[in-house]
């Protein structure tokens, strides 16, 4: 909402760039890659394909048409479907002020391994193509003042696109963005493939093998680890997919439009691993490295193939980068939407620009705070290792992440199929056929609470 009127996107793909940007990110390509890694390949990834379409796109579809259906963003939707539910706007509007608190600082570390990349191009001797991958990463990471400035530049570059509201900035923004970020992934896959020895990796992911599910323990471990990762990935949950709906007209296909966003964002996250997992296969790392996969394997992978692994290394930081700030903006938004949406229907001014400021000013505390605790390594905040966590980054992960998206969809699944079933039936249908409408009734009431239960315990388990 701008200046007191609903301003929508202005073309379906226009849409659909921007319910991409906000998805794909680092779920897709820091997190999904490291923990495919970490849960052994194909029985990790089998997991999660089938949780993204017997959970993830009747969530997506949902979320959609919620938005679309009311015109409202995210608090004010739930309230208008069924007041009582309107609680559950609220906690998943927190959950982008949550998760922009650690995101930012990731989306800072990599500004500045684009900058370095660039540099790189230009310089043999530029600080990025270290033998020490991860002595390069901990410099920055282990600087809190270096750290904070990336962290700022990344998070103002975020306002100023969001500040320029739905059509001026963020469509034009990601209508760009977006297709350039898949055709790089593309051609980054391409090449990783191309390596020598490279067909460890592509085996690590494709071959069946569903050894890792040995015990009812470890194949739940995996369930967990993958269904928390969809729900990351595709930002369910996250009042982004809403307020994005919020903004479509009536004539656009929303069950093409859910089919395209589950689809796409999985392509990226699939695409992202076969970037990146038989080039840590080809010069021997471990593929359960974890979060440095991203960060210190890549880096370490690109400056042993020459000049054109300087060339590579820049595409592929130009590509994290887009993914990044596409979901940052993403995030912004849809933390700022229902704000705006309030104060509008009690006939205030929504005052974008400001409620801009304040979400940035409360992201850069946070990522202050994350930045800081040097992801646990310093003392300086560890006063804030709360929940028993034992780093800043946890505890903004555990609340939002580990708890708030998965419980927050559990209670959509109930609204959306036990307590007002059907009552997004008539909003799918204006436009489309509703040809999946026996699987969405079936997964949406059965299927996904059941997942979204075992996800949840799962988290629990994981973060306490």
């Amino acid at each position: 909402m701008e200046d007191g009127k609903k301003k929508g996107f202005k073309s379906n793909f226009g849409f659909l760039m921007a319910t991409l940007g906000a998805a794909v990110g680092l779920g897709n390509l820091w997190s999904f890659p490291y923990k495919i890694g970490i849960g052994g390949g194909f029985g990790f990834l089998i997991l999660y394909l089938i949780m993204a379409v017997l959970v993830g796109y009747p969530l997506v579809l949902s979320e959609m048409a919620l938005g679309r259906k009311t015109q409202k963003a995210t608090i004010e939707a739930y309230n208008t479907v069924d007041h009582r539910f309107k609680f559950n706007g609220v906690l998943q509007t927190a959950v982008p002020w949550l998760l922009m608190c650690f995101y930012c600082t990731f989306g800072g570390f990599i500004t500045k391994y684009l900058i370095a990349s660039i540099q790189a191009v230009f310089d043999s001797n530029a600080e990025i193509l270290t033998a020490d991958p991860a002595g390069y990463f901990g410099s920055i990471m282990g600087n809190t003042k270096t750290a904070v400035l990336w962290m700022t530049i990344f998070l103002l570059l975020t306002m100023v696109i969001v500040f320029a509201g739905v059509q001026k900035g963020i469509e034009n923004f990601c209508k760009i963005a977006l297709p350039v970020l898949f055709v790089m992934l593309v051609i980054m896959a391409i090449r990783s493939c191309m390596l020598k020895g490279a067909s460890g990796g592509l085996a690590f992911l494709f071959k069946p093998d569903i050894s890792g599910w040995e015990s009812p323990k470890k194949f739940l471990d995996i369930l967990c680890l993958a269904g928390g990762q969809m729900f990351f990935s595709l930002s369910l949950s996250s009042a982004a997919i809403i307020t994005y709906g919020s903004y479509l007209d009536k004539e656009h296909d929303l069950e093409k439009d859910a089919l395209i966003v589950t689809f796409g964002d999985t392509l990226a996250a699939v695409l992202a691993a076969v970037a990146i997992m038989p080039a840590v296969f080809a010069f021997g790392m471990e593929p359960s490295a974890g979060p440095g996969l991203l960060f210190v394997s890549m880096t370490g992978v690109f400056s042993s193939m020459g000049f054109a692994g300087r060339l590579f290394q820049l595409m592929f930081w130009v590509l994290v980068f887009l993914a990044v700030l596409s979901s940052s903006i993403g995030m912004m938004e849809a933390g700022i939407s229902s704000i705006i949406a309030g104060r509008e229907n009690k006939g205030k001014s929504g005052n974008r620009p400001f409620w801009t400021i304040v979400f940035t000013a409360f992201a850069w505390i946070g990522n202050y705070l994350t930045s800081a605790d040097q992801m646990g390594a310093s003392k300086a905040v560890a006063w804030f290792h709360i929940f028993g966590q034992t780093s800043v980054l946890n505890v903004w992960d555990c609340v939002a992440e580990g708890l708030l998206m998965p419980i927050t969809g559990l209670i959509m699944a109930i609204l959306v199929g036990w307590v007002v079933p059907h009552c997004l039936d008539d909003e799918v249908t204006i436009s489309s056929q509703f040809k999946t409408r026996k699987m969405f009734d079936f997964c949406i009431k059965w299927v996904g609470p059941i997942f979204m239960i075992l996800i949840i315990y799962g988290q629990i388990r994981e973060f306490w």
